[in-house]
């Protein structure tokens, strides 16, 4: 059943309905497919097949994407009886005595969930390589990095071991990998998926959960499974008219476009990085859209970084060590975590609610900018896939590890600061045969208009045929 792999998920589900194949069969094929590829690529660090075929057997509520095999980010995703490690080895052996809201609703929909995928620890790195279970290493290219936070999800789904996997972004943890890895990456608004019910936000907001894919149709049916307020949600996302499905078939009127190629705080972008953006531009002009060059978004690209440190390392230092600078956990984390949830510890209330600040100032900036523009177009990372070893924080101090972490992907932290909707569409290669995304975000709520710009793409420039050599 290797054929099983090169279909989408509602590809899967709609032979499934049409009993054409058992949804047990198609969680066996999954399972083959992990068992044979993920020694070479370690995607996966926790598998519970166990319950996958339990949860088979008990039989499958209908949806779009019914039956179809899944797996959860090793971070932040609880499900009951499954490991919830978070990438490091203070959390190795920790089980989930319950569900996420949002995996409670994947189950609903009848999504069969494998496992866990690889993360860096505490999801803190734009590659995948935690000292507690190895690097995940990139199907196109098993020398270079699968990206990260979702570095595990994004080698999973390109290598066909799933169609589509969880993920989470918090500053580009989905659309990252995604452009490394071929795939299509959709960070939504802010909460329009729920984090809840342990938490009521994750990373002062930042942190969005949603999925990397092969198809945009895919993307958008499990967005329209999980979106939706949780009970005691601080605020909620515009809904949206419809389904999210639906704006995959939608026409799109003539939209504004600004393309901007340079990095925000000055950082250095590849050229060839720059070339296949500017290539992406001509595509939409093709299609009847108006692009602009602009120099930059207009929000302070340097007080982010900063602020971004704060709250996350903060946020971090809580969840590790509950506040407590003398906890014998902070030992138990990577050298470079260490020095910034000890950092994080000694940052002054004041300060923090500056860095908090910053995050909405950005929300400001990006409001005014898409009054004037409906999409930005950016690179979606200043360079293809890096070796491995490049970014992780092994033999390096905080500053130069964040420093690589800022500089590796300058364009995407901002739509998680502003809460704004944001997408990597994998529409480009590199000269060394590697993926390269095209980045795009749009004003706050407007994830329909997204979805219906990357479907047109899609349509108009198809990359699903486009395989990693190690594939099926």
């Amino acid at each position: 059943m290797d054929d099983l792999a090169t279909l989408d998920g509602m590809a899967l589900s709609g032979l499934i309905a049409k009993r054409e194949v058992t949804a047990g069969e198609v969680l066996e094929a999954a399972i083959e497919r992990i068992e044979r590829l993920n020694p070479k690529l370690n995607a996966i660090v926790h598998e519970h097949f166990d319950l996958a075929r339990r949860q088979v057997a008990d039989g499958l509520p209908g949806s779009p994407l019914s039956g179809v095999p899944t797996l959860l980010k090793n971070t932040g995703f609880e499900a009951e009886g499954m490991i919830l490690s978070t990438g490091s080895e203070l959390l190795r052996n920790n089980v989930s005595k319950r569900d996420s809201t949002i995996t409670a609703r994947y189950k609903a929909a009848g999504m069969v969930i494998l496992g866990k995928s690889n993360t860096p620890e505490f999801a803190l790195s734009f590659t995948s390589e935690p000292d507690a279970f190895g690097p995940t290493r990139n199907p196109w290219d098993i020398s270079r990095t699968a990206g990260g936070s979702s570095g595990g999800a994004t080698a999973a789904v390109a290598s066909g071991m799933v169609p589509i996997a969880n993920s989470s972004d918090g500053a580009g943890s989905t659309r990252l990998p995604a452009s490394h890895c071929g795939l299509f990456g959709f960070k939504p608004s802010r909460l329009v998926n729920p984090v809840g019910p342990a938490t009521a936000e994750a990373i002062g907001g930042m942190s969005t959960p949603h999925a990397v894919s092969w198809s945009v149709r895919d993307n958008a049916a499990m967005l329209d499974i999980s979106a939706g307020g949780d009970a005691g949600d601080p605020w909620a996302s515009p809904a949206v008219p419809g389904s999210y499905l639906s704006a995959v078939d939608t026409t799109l009127p003539r939209l504004k476009v600004a393309l901007i190629t340079g990095s925000p705080n000055g950082s250095p972008v590849e050229p060839e990085m720059v070339a296949s953006v500017e290539e992406t531009a001509r595509l939409l002009e093709g299609l009847g859209h108006n692009v602009e060059t602009v120099r930059d978004a207009g929000y302070d690209a340097e007080a982010l970084k900063t602020a971004w440190r704060i709250v996350v390392g903060v946020n971090v230092a809580l969840g590790a060590t509950g506040g407590d600078p003398a906890s014998p956990n902070l030992q138990k984390l990577e050298p470079v975590n260490q020095e910034w949830v000890r950092e994080a510890l000694a940052v002054p209330g004041t300060r923090y609610l500056w860095a908090i600040n910053q995050l909405h100032a950005s929300s400001r900036a990006m409001a005014a900018f898409f009054s004037r523009y409906d999409v930005m177009l950016t690179p979606a990372a200043a360079e293809p896939a890096p070796l491995l070893g490049k970014l992780a924080g092994r033999d390096k101090t905080l500053d130069e590890f964040y420093d690589l972490f800022w500089s590796h992907s300058p364009f995407t932290a901002v739509f998680n600061t502003s809460g704004c909707p944001a997408m990597s569409v994998p529409l480009g290669m590199s000269a060394k045969g590697l993926p390269v995304g095209s980045h795009f975000g749009a004003a706050f709520g407007k994830d329909a208009l997204l979805l219906s710009l990357a479907a047109e793409l899609e349509r108009s420039s198809p990359w699903i045929n486009r395989r990693p050599a190690l594939f099926g």
